[in-house]
């Protein structure tokens, strides 16, 4: 019981905590947000572009005509 009166009381005093910061102001987004989220795009597109390679790859060999092989005499 005491642990549940415990954590109760955690709760709400951390949730007033939650509502004041929410009512300021900001800067807004600095530079350093932009480079974050503009290296972790050039991860995304560095991982993209040899996805498609690998996927073309896949197509052509799915779509490739089987190769007719030459029937060899043993004369």
């Amino acid at each position: 019981m005491k642990t549940i009166r415990l954590l109760i009381t955690l709760l709400t005093g951390s949730a007033s905590a939650v509502f004041a910061a929410t009512e300021t102001q900001g800067e807004g987004m600095g530079i350093l947000i932009y480079m974050f989220v503009g290296f972790f795009a050039l991860v995304i597109v560095a991982q993209l572009v040899p996805a498609i390679f690998v996927f073309y790859g896949m197509l052509r060999g799915l779509l490739k005509r089987p190769e007719k092989e030459a029937v060899k005499s043993d004369s």
